[in-house]
Order: structure tokens, then sequence, then C-alpha cells
């Protein structure tokens, strides 16, 4: 069970308007989840890992191919890194992503019986595995709440007034401190979600943003 994340005292007027914030995120989307196709935590764990300076779209493109034929750690491991990259081959850094691939798939049916270990330790031990694709997969599958920061959930918690971090690590200690713990395990998608389509980042579209009376620099991009 993960420990609930320390929570930062925050004035009664921010604390509400945090909490309006992400009420209506929940309003707009009540169970938001990744764009990724997946299955199985195995094929969660290998799109997330492909989708490291790639789009969720590229990605689900190679995926939909390959999952098809080698869609444990079992079939990866047959296909091998030389049969696994044309079917990544149009994902950035793909070389690299086939052989931690490959190598995570022997560390799954060596150590973990094939089986895609659910906790954060071991997850981030396997190859291509990081705190945010552990973070993503543990957030996704429900298991821990987490948020991992992307440019998106960078750029949109600033934007938002939530954190003034210069660092994807403190942006999300400032997060997990201040979100609204009913929230926790949905913020990393709404974030996300809202920098991909309404606050994007050369011209947020603020007529569009549910948020957008509650937004602090929202000003800087209507006088544009």
């Amino acid at each position: 069970m993960a420990k609930t994340p320390p929570r930062k005292k925050l004035k009664p007027a921010e604390q509400a308007r945090i909490a309006e914030l992400f009420e209506r995120f929940e309003s707009q989307e009540s169970d938001p989840r990744t764009e990724l196709n997946y299955a199985s935590p195995y094929e969660l764990v290998v799109a997330v890992a492909l989708s490291a300076q790639a789009t969720d779209v590229s990605v689900n493109k190679a995926t939909t191919r390959l999952f098809a034929v080698a869609d444990t750690p079992q079939k990866m491991l047959a296909l091998g890194e030389a049969g696994l990259k044309p079917f990544i081959s149009s994902i950035g850094l793909y070389n690299m992503k086939a052989k931690n691939v490959i190598r995570m798939a022997e560390i799954l049916i060596e150590q973990h019986g094939g089986e895609v270990p659910l906790d954060r330790e071991a997850l981030q031990a396997l190859p291509g595995v990081g705190r945010k694709t552990a973070s993503v997969v543990l957030n996704e599958l429900r298991i821990e709440p987490a948020i991992a920061v992307d440019t998106h959930v960078f750029r949109v918690s600033h934007r938002l007034g939530l954190s003034t971090g210069k660092t994807p690590d403190k942006v999300e200690a400032d997060l997990m401190a201040i979100v609204p713990e009913p929230y926790l395990t949905r913020a990393h998608h709404w974030l996300i979600l809202h920098g991909r389509y309404i606050c994007v980042a050369r011209r947020p579209k603020c007529e569009e943003c549910p948020v957008a009376d509650l937004c602090p620099s929202r000003h800087l991009f209507l006088a544009a």
C-alpha cells in the first residue's frame, strides 16, 4: 500500500481554487486514462517505455502490429532485437528501445516468472524504465498515486500556478503535495490532456478552457 504523500498547508482561498480546478477536470472526464493502447500490464510497460520522446499516436501505430505477434515477454524474446526493430523503426530512438525491450523481457522471465512486477523499486530496475515510466504504469493501473511530469504537465502546472519548480522532480513534489487526495490518481492524465489539447505550448486555447477563470496566466495570452 502506497504511503499518502505529505500535504502542503495552503491558504483557504488557494486550497479552494485548486479544489475547483480538479472538480472541473473531473466534470469533463471522470475516469481519464492513458491514450496508449494496451491490454495487459506487460503491454502497458512496453508502450510507455517506447513512448519516451515519441507521440502516443506513433507508438499506438507501432504496437498495434507488434502486440499482435508479441504480447508477452516470452513472445517478445522469441522475436528478438532484430525482429523487433522493424515494428518500432518509426519511433524515435528505436535502436536503444529495442535493446531495452528485449533485455526487459529476459529479466521478466528470469526474475519475475514472466510477469511485470507492480512495485516501484522492481519496475524501475527494468531496462528502459525510469521513474517517470514507473509512475505512469503504477498510476494507470491504480496501484500507486503518481504524477509523471512530462512537458505538458510541466507547462500546465506553471501556467495554472500549481508549481514554480524548475525541474520535473520538483514539479512532481509540488503537485503531490497540493492536489486534493481524491484526485491524485487522475491528476496526471487531466494535466497531460489539458496540455495536449487546450493549454498548448504556443497559443493556449483560453477561450475553450474550462478553468480559464481560475488561471493566473490567462491574461498573458488573452492580451497577446
